[in-house]
């Protein structure tokens, strides 16, 4: 069976570059393993790159020993749902790519919320 999003159609890819998911596939799949519960597929901002390093989880700091270029204003990141919750009550929840979201996001936020940080391409209407 394949993921779905949280709107209930499959999950489509997050990114490839920088290549996210806890798999490392470019998707915010998820298995029991995955203590993080990284589903969230975001659009990243200054801001909550802030915030994650000020709470501990420096996604900017580029690591090669892990093949990690570290993020930049606009990379999208398969985010852990609670570090998501977290910032969405601090006011800096990024942007969510909702058919790149798992749908067990929904465990911890709503769907409401999701949609109303829904990211927009300029010009699209959806």
């Amino acid at each position: 069976m394949n993921a779905k999003n949280v709107l209930g159609t499959e999950l489509v890819p997050c990114s490839y570059d920088p290549l996210t998911g806890y798999f490392r596939d470019g998707c915010c799949r998820t298995d029991a393993q995955d203590a993080g519960s990284h589903v969230v597929c975001a659009r990243v901002t200054q801001a909550f790159l802030d915030f994650s390093r000020a709470r501990g989880n420096d996604l900017v700091t580029p690591r090669p020993e892990f093949r990690f270029r570290g993020l930049q204003p606009g990379d999208r990141w398969c985010l852990c749902a609670l570090r998501w919750k977290e910032a969405l009550e601090a006011g800096v929840a990024p942007p969510v790519v909702l058919e790149g979201t798992h749908q067990r996001a929904l465990d911890y936020v709503t769907l409401e919320q999701l949609q109303a940080h829904a990211y927009q391409r300029s010009g699209s209407s959806t």
